[in-house]
């Protein structure tokens, strides 16, 4: 028998665990990852990459790669059984193949929609390969911490917590049992994250139980080679017709297509077979004629919704993902939402790790909090999903066609992941902020982008670029025109405090910027400010050089060539009163408080870090 010991071992290498894993590498912190497979996952069942998805990408400094790759979702079309005029015509001109019978003979476009809300995120809904995101995700862990730390062909068994010595913050107090190869290995960690699956082995010998329930919808999924003349074969589309329920997910590529097929009256799942999908394919689909080249994958499953009871053993051992939560596939949610699992815990143990936290278990159980209503919310609203999409239910309530339309796309926001809103906690707090200044910021919800002009070269940003995630606190200045002399006295002012307070927290010898990333937004003429203007707490000197970074204030005005973003109206300040914004280093807003009120800055900080 071997034993390792390590800060945080993480049991699976999926969604959760690898980005969790992200977090960690960056800010130095010790892990390894046991994964029962012998290598990378080659292909993965999920693929849908909802809109907060690729900002979290973005958030990383890796939205570039993911983009390119995937396919972008641009368009919903939404078809029903053509019992008009039997003459294939929607809406009075959406033409499409003509078919001889009133009566029940096919299907009929009629309507198209935008596949995300208009403005809802600056980043668009794409599709791209579980397989492929979770590389991505190992790549930035390699880049990160210089090395792999992820061990294949490791079979968990079990994790044992000796709860007598887990108050103690330096106690390995975690104890995970593995096997490879017929040969038993230990590990000792401070903090284990279970990650495995909707089998979890973490779960199960911590005995915890998946509560929820099972319903009789059956639903088959298919990646295909598609040989057919429907016309939005390339486009994701909802078909509802007389023969069941159909979404077509397109891949990336060019080729490729995802089927999720409704099986209507299917009493055994074991029994069901390629064929019986590919039939039920064509039926749908009348009177196009769909025929399948070649299928890459394929599978059927019962649909149901289930949470764990707990997710956490005395705040050392969490489970994440799959393990803790699980769904129907059809609305994207699995791989976007374990994501944001391990997005949401992976900074808070790096804080804990590194001692910043005022509080430790206290930040810790704050994963729990969030992610526990995130999850109540997500089979909440997956129950209702589920209901939408089935031809037996919408027949007992009369949801019509258009009714089906209408309310997938009121859907779209908890779709895209912008639904998520945590409630006030330690590092939270709408109690004490002036959400009346910043009516666009709504405190608990993630930070959203808006175009702004940098003021050092005049180059075109989203705001939201400009808070990386790398574990610090981003305060965000919105000071107003300070071409006005009292604008610019108030902002001179506002950064006497500001210094003071980095002072405080930022440890010595460290950079000036370690700790928290201080943005200004100005308004007005950018043209007509000059760089000594700008108070020296926006302009730290830091980095190899200990030169000046002149990268930290932005003007809300026009650009020379992407028009004027409109930072101040989206976001609903009022330049001539202006605000300061807390956001978390998960770009979740903290705190919204009037542009001179750091003293309550610094209050909310001394209840979060360290002197």
């Amino acid at each position: 028998m071997t034993e390792q010991q390590v800060d945080v071992l993480i049991c699976g290498g999926g969604s959760a665990g690898l980005c969790a894993a992200v977090w960690l590498s960056r800010c130095g912190i010790s892990y390894k990852i046991l994964e029962r497979r012998d290598g990378p996952l080659a292909m993965g069942q999920a693929d849908g990459v909802q809109c907060r998805t690729v900002e979290v990408f973005e958030s990383f400094g890796m939205s570039e790669d993911l983009l390119r790759e995937a396919y972008h979702v641009i368009e919903l079309a939404f078809w029903a059984p053509d019992l008009v005029n039997g003459n294939g015509h929607a809406n009075g001109g959406v033409g499409d193949k003509a078919v001889t019978s009133s009566s029940s003979s096919g299907i009929r476009r009629t309507h198209y929609a935008a596949d995300v809300e208009p403005g809802i995120s600056h980043q668009p809904h794409v599709i791209l390969n579980q397989a492929r995101m979770n590389a991505l995700l190992a790549q930035e862990m390699e880049r990160a911490s210089g090395t792999s730390d992820i061990l294949y062909g490791y079979e968990v068994k079990g994790v044992e917590v000796d709860s007598a010595t887990a108050s103690d913050l330096d106690a390995y107090c975690c104890t995970v049992t593995a096997t490879k190869a017929d040969q038993e290995h230990k590990f000792r960690a401070k903090y284990v994250l279970g990650c495995d699956g909707a089998h979890s082995t973490i779960r199960k010998s911590l005995g915890f139980k998946m509560v929820g329930d099972s319903t009789n919808a059956v639903w088959g999924v298919m990646d295909v080679y598609p040989q057919t003349d429907f016309p939005d074969i390339r486009k994701k589309t909802a078909i509802s017709s007389e023969a069941g329920n159909l979404m077509i997910i397109p891949r990336e590529g060019d080729s490729l297509v995802r089927f999720y097929i409704e099986i209507e009256n299917a009493h055994d799942v074991s029994k069901l077979t390629l064929e019986d999908l590919h039939e039920s394919a064509r039926r749908i689909f009348r009177p196009y004629n769909m025929d399948i080249a070649e299928t890459a994958w394929w599978s059927v499953y019962a649909i149901g919704q289930r949470r764990a009871d707990y997710f956490h053993r005395d705040h050392r051992v969490f489970l994440t993902g799959d393990a803790c939560h699980t769904h129907s596939p059809k609305a994207g949610q699995g791989m976007n939402v374990s994501l944001q699992d391990g997005y949401n815990i992976g900074w808070k143990l790096a804080a804990v790790l590194r001692g910043r936290a005022t509080d430790p278990f206290g930040l810790l159980a704050t994963y729990v909090s969030e992610r526990e209503k995130t999850a109540t919310e997500l089979i909440d609203f997956d129950r209702s999903w589920t209901k939408l999409f089935s031809s037996s239910y919408r027949r007992e309530h009369g949801i019509t066609p258009e009714d089906f339309q209408q309310q997938f796309v009121k859907a779209g926001r908890f779709t895209a992941g912008m639904a998520t809103n945590y409630h006030d906690s330690a590092i939270m707090s709408a109690v004490t902020s002036k959400q009346d200044l910043a009516k666009g910021l709504p405190v608990g919800m993630r930070f959203p982008s808006a175009q702004v002009v940098r003021f050092c070269d005049a180059r075109v940003l989203q705001l939201v670029r400009a808070l990386p995630a790398d574990s610090r606190w981003h305060i965000v200045v919105f000071a107003g025109d300070i071409r006005y002399q009292s604008a610019a006295e108030r902002l001179n002012s506002v950064a006497i405090e500001l210094d003071r307070m980095v002072k405080r927290f930022t440890p010595l010898g460290s950079d000036y910027d370690s700790i928290f990333n201080i943005l200004l937004v100005l308004s007005g003429k950018r043209t007509e400010v000059e760089q000594e203007q700008i108070p020296d707490t926006f302009v730290p000197v830091n980095g190899k050089w200990k030169m000046k970074c002149l990268f930290k204030t932005f003007v809300d005005d026009e650009s020379y060539n992407s028009g004027h973003g409109h930072a101040y109206l989206t976001y609903g300040i009022d330049p001539t009163r202006g605000a300061i914004v807390i956001v978390r280093p998960d770009q979740y807003i903290a705190r919204v408080g009037a542009l001179t009120d750091v003293d309550g800055v610094s209050q909310f900080f001394d209840g979060v870090l360290k002197h």
